[in-house]
């Protein structure tokens, strides 16, 4: 072995993904490219990670700490790397750090912008990211008035973490009730459904900004959009995500009011120490616009024009955002992640492809009501430029079955989206599970207004 690889091998360290979907596959996927990355753990992991050169799954449950904790004190971890929203609203940070650990992700108080929606819009509201109109409410009866007295209030959000489900985009006031009575009633969604908001509904298309965060610095990765919605054409309810393309085609277009209206108020606040934040800020945001019933004119209607708002933050790396990211990602993400944790990100120039991705999700057909479990999975072969990122899966004894809702991602990069939608599309066909489902309408509108302009 020459001297230099010698010396690479010495600094070689281990890595801790946190996490058992699609995400933290793909993470575990880039992280295990890294020359300075010897192993990835991954725990608890799935199918595919059990199956990734270089990562073994460690079966310890994303919120025990103390066993992650001591997982990773065992065995000289390097940098722990969290995907999941839960485990960062219940402190693994605050907990792994208070060991010496270093870790990869904001803070309990921090991760607030996620899991508390609540916190999210009056955080926007005090630096001046705009947002759609919204009410607070504590209590069924509380949003019932509030939905009296607010005819532009038609979206009802659960304030707590959901799993992407607990948002409800509805038509009229009784759509609104049903939903508030799921909430409130049913208990639904358990602690994250106490209070809601009731949100200004706004016609237009979402795109989602993901940006790197060391505390000080800011660097947006390319641009995407995702699929919320379980079937095609947006119909049926929301889901964690059915597919993804990035970047979006003319972009351009909004970037300039993009980094204005919303990236420099999040730079100012980082500046000002209204926001202490270190790992993935995650941007929801809608270009559109809302219209309103003008203030005393029931009949007339005041439209505004076109503007981006922000909807909600997540505080992590998102699903399936991660599984179109990555494979676009030319630099090292180990050394992206660990300049973060040193308030290092400026020093770095961050390279991207210049190609396109699409992915697309394979799910069970009954989900998000049910999931898939043991039933048998088979993939071909398939092309360099496509890979499969797992989330919903386990390795039975050397058998690959379902276990999840989500079971599996496929992403495939090509030069222009069209070809990368083709050929994402032309694997699927070689992957089977019983009762599989998948949108076939991914990146289909982004295409079709490219054509129209």
């Amino acid at each position: 072995m020459p001297a230099q690889e010698r010396a690479e091998a010495s600094k070689a360290v281990q890595i801790l993904v946190v996490g058992g979907g699609g995400r933290e596959h793909a993470l575990c996927w880039k992280l295990a490219k890294s020359p300075h990355v010897r192993k990835v753990f991954c725990a608890p992991g799935n199918g595919g990670t059990a199956l990734e050169p270089m990562v073994e799954n460690v079966s310890i449950a994303v919120t025990d700490f103390a066993q992650l904790i001591r997982f990773a004190l065992d065995n000289s971890i390097a940098l722990t790397v969290v995907g999941p929203d839960n485990p960062l609203s219940e402190g693994i940070v605050d907990a792994f750090q208070s060991h010496g650990l270093r870790v990869f992700g904001p803070t309990q108080d921090a991760a607030r912008l996620e899991s508390s929606k609540a916190f999210a819009k009056q955080f926007m509201s005090e630096v001046g990211i705009p947002t759609p109109r919204f009410v607070i409410c504590n209590s069924f009866e509380e949003a019932e008035e509030a939905l009296r007295l607010n005819s532009w209030a038609r979206v009802v959000k659960a304030d707590g973490l959901a799993l992407g489900k607990g948002v409800f985009v509805c038509s009229s006031e009784d759509e609104c009730l049903a939903a508030l009575h799921q909430i409130f009633h049913e208990k639904a969604f358990g602690a994250a459904g106490e209070k809601v908001l009731l949100e200004e509904k706004v016609d237009g298309f979402e795109i989602s900004l993901l940006m790197f965060c060391d505390g000080q610095t800011l660097f947006p990765m390319p641009p995407s959009q995702d699929y919320k919605r379980r079937y095609d054409d947006d119909k049926g309810p929301n889901t964690g995500g059915m597919g993804v393309y990035a970047p979006m085609p003319d972009y351009e277009r909004y970037q300039g009011e993009i980094e204005e209206r919303i990236v420099e108020p999040l730079r100012s606040a980082l500046r000002e120490g209204k926001l202490k934040f270190q790992g993935v800020i995650y941007a929801g945001i809608i270009y559109g616009v809302s219209s309103e019933h003008a203030s005393g004119s029931l009949g007339s209607l005041n439209v505004r024009k076109p503007e981006a708002q922000v909807l909600e933050f997540n505080a992590r790396f998102g699903d399936p955002e991660t599984q179109a990211l990555m494979p676009l990602l030319l630099s090292d993400l180990y050394e992206i992640l660990f300049a973060c944790t040193e308030q290092k990100l400026a020093d770095l120039d961050i390279q991207w492809s210049s190609q396109s991705s699409c992915c697309v999700v394979a799910s069970a057909k009954d989900y998000p009501e049910l999931s898939s479990r043991g039933k048998p999975i088979t993939i071909a072969a398939l092309p360099d430029h496509t890979v499969v990122f797992h989330a919903g899966t386990v390795l039975d004894n050397g058998i690959l079955r379902t276990n999840g809702g989500r079971v599996l991602s496929l992403s495939a990069v090509s030069s222009t989206l069209q070809e990368a939608r083709d050929e994402v599309y032309k694997a699927m066909q070689d992957v089977d599970f019983a009762d599989m489902d998948y949108r076939k309408d991914i990146a289909r509108r982004a295409l079709e207004q490219c054509l129209s302009t």
